[in-house]
């Protein structure tokens, strides 16, 4: 009875509240699939106009699976989490290959497709093809460890398990599968917050278990992460009016495929010195600092002259190729694939960049 009704009052809530985004217009997996994972340790917000962008140009799973790495990583480009795009791509290469195009309907079957986890073959399975399929990110952890007062580790072993068996017999008790799970996702990023829920709106309260007990504030709880390591850089930025020197990074290392601005672990005159330029013509430029989630990198920017005819050496193994890039391919219909940290070195080193894709 207890969950009859809270089944009723979450889903009668979404109903009448849920944000208007663009992903839930449709039925469509495979802009299912792009959306959940755009969204994968990103904000909403944020995901929006790269998620409409990306289903512009690349509008359906065949697309993706014939575009080049390089194209589908340009329109990720900004995002973050690169290997999330290279193993979508894989994945759409695999459904073209294996399965005539057609993405498959039960979880079980998307999981054995490349870079697809437990949450988004439950996301797919449940919300494109109404199949009863659970699913468990952070906002639904938050959500069922307050509403069943579950006061396990939730990133633990034991803790996990225990949130996906809940789950999975929540989204087996009824109807509507994927509008329950989403109902629980937007709970979560909506009202049952991490910090300072807001309990007077939330439409379950009276079934909440932590709201019951005094233990909203606690749950759910995790081991604090630990904190990230500070990583010095150097990037040396060699730019003239009209061109810039970019490398590409090797697919095996962080922002594997993607152009920057030669940078190393290294002092900018070891850097300068693989490059074959004289510090002494280079200028301080400033410095970046960029947050990953394991990682606080700061990068000491430089800038030179780009020589007008001069072949380029890579300057370390972490590269695989190294060019001379028009500044307006940069901006153009087919832009290059550079990171949001190389987007920042960039705008440190006064590099005009024009009216990127990530700016629209």
């Amino acid at each position: 009875m207890v969950r009859a009704r809270l089944r009723t009052s979450l889903l009668d809530w979404y109903a009448r509240t849920r944000r208007d985004l663009p992903w839930r217009r449709v039925r469509d997996p495979y802009a299912i699939w792009v959306s959940e994972t755009m969204l994968q340790q990103t904000r909403v917000e944020t995901v929006i106009p790269y998620y409409e962008r990306f289903m512009r140009e690349l509008p359906t799973m065949l697309s993706l699976a014939e575009a080049p790495e390089e194209r589908v990583l340009a329109l990720w480009s900004g995002l973050g989490y690169y290997r999330r795009a290279r193993m979508l791509h894989a994945a759409a290469k695999q459904v073209a290959e294996s399965h005539g195009g057609r993405i498959p309907e039960e979880a079980g079957e998307l999981l054995k497709l490349e870079g697809v986890g437990r949450y988004t073959a439950g996301a797919i399975a449940s919300i494109a093809f109404g199949r009863r399929a659970a699913l468990v990110d952070g906002n639904v952890a938050r959500v069922l460890s307050r509403l069943f007062a579950i006061e396990e580790d939730v990133k633990s072993a034991r803790g996990a398990a225990a949130l996906w068996r809940l789950a999975e017999e929540l989204v087996a008790g009824g109807a509507d599968p994927g509008d329950w799970n989403q109902a629980l996702m937007e709970l979560g990023a909506t009202v049952c917050s991490p910090r300072e829920p807001k309990c007077g709106a939330c439409p379950v309260r009276s079934e909440c278990a932590a709201r019951e007990r005094g233990l909203t504030a606690s749950l759910p709880r995790s081991e604090r992460r630990a904190q990230p390591i500070s990583v010095r850089r150097a990037a040396v930025v060699l730019a003239s009016c009209t061109h810039v020197l970019l490398a590409r990074r090797r697919a095996d290392t962080s922002f594997g495929g993607l152009w920057e601005p030669p940078s190393a672990e290294s002092e900018v005159a070891w850097l300068a010195s693989s490059l074959g330029i004289d510090v002494h013509t280079l200028q301080s430029a400033g410095e970046v600092t960029h947050l990953l989630t394991h990682r606080r990198m700061h990068v000491d920017v430089v800038r030179g002259e780009l020589p007008r005819k001069r072949k380029w050496s890579l300057p370390s193994a972490e590269y695989d190729a190294i060019e001379r890039v028009a500044l307006a391919e940069l901006g153009g219909p087919e832009p290059r694939a550079v990171s949001s940290l190389a987007r920042k070195v960039l705008i440190v080193a006064n590099i005009p960049l024009g009216s990127l894709p990530w700016k629209k």
